[in-house]
């Protein structure tokens, strides 16, 4: 999984818990970030922090 990627969804999901409509729907957008937290600070424990080197396409 790309950094670049899970740090964007990870904007993606606290951005749209500001604009949410409701509170289940905030705290919906909330629980997708800290997911994609999660996600990155696993990555980047096991990656030294660097992005993954993207697969090559033949």
């Amino acid at each position: 999984m790309d950094l670049n990627y899970l740090y964007l969804r990870h904007q993606v999901a606290l951005s749209a818990s500001t604009d949410a409509p409701s509170r289940e729907a905030r705290a919906s957008h909330r629980g997708l970030a800290a997911g994609y937290a999660a996600r990155i600070a696993r990555l980047r424990a096991t990656n030294g922090g660097l992005p993954l080197p993207m697969a090559r396409v033949s």
